[in-house]
């Protein structure tokens, strides 16, 4: 599953790239939920329901997306553990998202996470996109 939000369409672009790729990686079944216009009570319920997430987002006011903030906050309220969790971040000069996210989910049990973390720099360069691929690949094995 893959959980996101995106301000300029950026973030989602990667999102949409790493759907593909899972896809084409032979992943069973790829899901993705845009955080700011889905039923939040799906997306969590679908997070439960499969053994991996990503979290992609953007860095805002150095912190991150309200909606991705909250969608965790309801994680971790209901005791969101043992599962592998990827991440993508952007931001344009100081991407902080991946280590705001691992810091609030820290109460969470037997998470293991990605070893790639993609950073977007606001567009999709070809160093992003290498990582997506390696974030791909990863999920896959």
């Amino acid at each position: 599953m893959i959980a996101y939000t995106s301000v300029y369409g950026h973030t989602k672009k990667a999102v949409e790239l790493l759907a593909e790729k899972l896809k084409a990686n032979g992943a069973p079944k790829v899901v993705v939920y845009d955080l700011a216009r889905c039923d939040m009570s799906l997306a969590l319920s679908d997070a439960f329901r499969y053994s991996k997430l990503v979290l992609a987002t953007t860095t805002y006011n150095a912190t991150i997306f309200p909606h991705m903030q909250s969608f965790i906050d309801h994680l971790t309220a209901r005791n969101y553990q043992g599962r592998t969790v990827g991440m993508i971040e952007n931001g344009a000069w100081a991407p902080m998202a991946a280590k705001g996210r691992k810091k609030m989910l820290e109460t969470s049990k037997n998470l293991t996470y990605t070893d790639t973390t993609v950073t977007v720099k606001c567009a999709l360069n070809d160093a992003s996109r290498a990582q997506i691929d390696a974030l791909a690949d990863e999920l896959c094995k």
